[in-house]
């Protein structure tokens, strides 16, 4: 849907000021386009905002601050450094401390030498070896989802029939599971714990989530994890401030009841406020939560009951504890794994209720921020992983205000008596001077979060790339989104990511020049900047040229038979029937091909692990090697 360049620059109307609607607004201000944000809250940020009480500081949702790249390059193309706008990054070191049931504690880190006698400990002599395989697919998975998915639109599957993506995708896993993925390099349980539990941040199971995502594991333990001073909020301050600057238009506490329709109800043409004031633009980009946008917003249709039936992430009961004396136990991020691993995460999304033992993360932003907390006191955040509300906006059991109090008793006893045997914190309970808390009902409240789900849509392989929700409205012109549960995915940086791709696309329709550099051409076997690991070539795969091209052109052939067996019928579609009355009628479909299709899916999957499976070589082992001798480890640059 393109549209004639008008002389006067189109007006946007920006729903909701979180990450994502925040940096669009400034990168579409730098365009020249006169843009309005309205939000519900009376701050900025949705959930990467800031909770006070007195002096202690929390971040109330994300609190690691990963693919720094992302944030460095979302500056550099509004002509501006991180640095510039008063954003300094503090490296968390050690990453994690990881606590187990039995006592036992381990210590990550992106300090190589630190790493090898830790994965020794309880791998063997060629545990450090297999970690450094590890790493080498996790970097593998880095640079395709960075040059792949993150920088590019995927407005429909015959987007990922690109001979320059299926060129790339046997170098990295799809089908099997990370905690599958990380079984082949560790022996132990307890390392496969550790190294997959950051699947919580993309609000799934280890066990479900695809292999691919190892790349959280990479940028944590090459990249390191690091920390906005003054909170997580300081990098949407600084965006804020660079659209301020460019004439963006921030309306705080002005929740939206409706998006206008023009008469045939094919163009979006401005917003309707609870208030009742009616906001007039050229474009409105929905920067809401995508699932509650679509059928709160918007004219329910079966598309928009269909996104509600979509695997959404998961929620959580999240603790703000505010303490009179430190806790010198607890490092800035801590980890509690729960026994029963498999079982604790089945629950939360399986069963869609709290585990009896949870695993939970503890946050201490004072530890690598003093100004956090009051000297001689600490500010702790922890986010304990619960399955998300069902339809009626109700947990399991849970009908009533008298069932959330018990079971945030039950967490919160939980948690402390976790925390004080696991650490020997004793006396945490009493130190507790004062707590703010939020549950999968405050998340749906505050933030208008689908489920109370906290990550938006589950981002599963079928939940990804083409198949998930577009950028554009495919019925509404004028109509855009960005966010979590849109296009590229969840979490700050890939919101990040993905306000620049939708921005481009709003450009591109109306046929705007980009006023930012053009990215370069992707290239897999670019060394990674910025990186404290330059692991260089990431040739890895053991085949020739004429081989990788032969497996690809295999896999085209297969997506284009199952294509033509039916395979688009396997998800939710729109059918209209005329009625005997002469009237149409909407309705969601979803049918299942016949066997063949599935038979050929397992042939295609079967197929994929072999050839997968021999991914590693012994020449970018030993560049990882060398570079574990060395004893400088880079910080991202501006």
């Amino acid at each position: 849907m393109q549209h004639e360049k008008k002389s006067k620059s189109p007006s946007v109307i920006i729903v909701g000021a979180g990450v994502g609607g925040c940096a669009s607004a400034a990168r579409l201000a730098k365009a020249g386009l006169e843009v309005t944000v309205v939000e519900k809250n009376n701050f900025t940020g949705g959930r990467c905002s800031i909770i006070r009480d007195g002096e202690h500081r929390f971040d109330q949702g994300p609190s690691l601050l990963l693919l720094p790249n992302l944030f460095h390059e979302t500056f550099a193309d509004l002509d501006t450094t991180m640095t510039a706008e008063g954003i300094r990054l503090l490296k968390c070191d050690p990453n994690y401390q990881v606590f187990f049931h039995d006592g036992e504690k381990i210590t990550l880190s992106s300090d190589l030498a630190h790493m090898r006698p830790e994965i020794e400990k309880w791998e063997g002599p060629t545990g450090f070896g297999r970690y450094l395989s590890f790493l080498s697919e996790g970097h593998r998975h880095y640079e395709f989802s960075v040059q792949k998915a993150l920088k590019r639109n995927f407005p429909s599957i015959f987007d990922m029939m690109r001979w320059d993506l299926l060129k790339d995708l046997f170098s990295v896993a799809l089908i099997p599971s990370l905690y599958t993925r990380a079984s082949r390099y560790f022996w132990t349980d307890r390392l496969r714990r550790c190294f997959t539990f950051g699947s919580m941040y993309m609000g799934m199971s280890p066990f479900a989530s695809p292999g691919l995502y190892s790349l959280l594991q990479y940028t944590e333990l090459v990249e390191g994890i690091w920390y906005p001073q003054g909170g997580f909020h300081k990098v949407v301050e600084g965006i804020v401030n660079i659209g301020l600057r460019m004439g963006v238009k921030y309306r705080l506490n002005s929740p939206v009841a409706s998006i206008i329709l023009s008469d045939d109800k094919t163009q979006a043409i401005g917003v309707e406020l609870e208030s009742g004031q009616q906001l007039h633009a050229d474009i409105v980009l929905v920067n809401a939560d995508l699932v509650y946008a679509y059928n709160n917003l918007l004219p329910q249709t079966a598309y928009s009951k269909s996104l509600a039936k979509k695997p959404a992430s998961c929620s959580s009961i999240s603790f703000y504890w505010s303490t009179d004396r430190t806790i010198g136990e607890l490092s800035a991020h801590n980890i509690f794994l729960a026994e029963d691993f498999k079982d604790s995460f089945d629950d939360i999304f399986n069963k869609l209720e709290m585990s009896e033992e949870p695993s939970f993360y503890v946050n201490v932003p004072s530890r690598v921020d003093p100004c956090a907390a009051p000297e001689g006191k600490d500010s702790i955040v922890v986010l304990v992983p619960m399955g998300h509300l069902d339809e009626d906006g109700k947990g399991p059991g849970m009908r009533s205000d008298e069932d959330w109090s018990f079971l945030v008793n039950r967490v919160r006893d939980f948690v402390i008596t976790t925390i004080e045997r696991r650490t020997g914190a004793w006396g945490l309970r009493d130190a507790i001077a004062a707590e703010r808390v939020n549950t999968p009902i405050t998340w749906q409240e505050r933030f208008n979060l689908d489920k109370g789900g906290i990550l938006g849509l589950s981002i599963g392989f079928w939940n990804a790339l083409a198949f998930r929700p577009k950028t554009r409205h495919s019925t509404i012109s004028s109509l855009y989104f960005v966010g979590a549960s849109t296009h590229p995915g969840t979490g700050v940086p890939i919101c990040l990511a993905g306000a620049k791709i939708t921005s481009e696309q709003i450009l591109e329709d109306f046929k705007i020049e980009k006023p930012w550099p053009r990215a370069p051409p992707p290239n897999l076997h670019a060394k990674q900047t910025g990186s404290s690991l330059d692991i260089g070539r990431t040739d890895t795969s053991g085949m020739e040229p004429w081989q990788r091209a032969l497996w690809a052109l295999l896999f085209s052939v297969f997506l284009t038979l199952a294509n033509g067996l039916g395979l688009r019928s396997w998800f939710p579609h729109s059918v209209v029937t005329k009625q005997r009355d002469g009237t149409e009628k909407e309705a969601a479909k979803v049918e299942f091909g016949h066997p063949r299709e599935l038979v050929i899916g397992l042939m295609c999957g079967l197929f994929y692990e072999t050839i997968c499976g021999q991914l590693r070589t012994s020449t970018h082992v030993q560049m990882l090697v060398s570079t574990a001798e060395r004893s400088d480890y880079g910080a991202p640059h501006e």
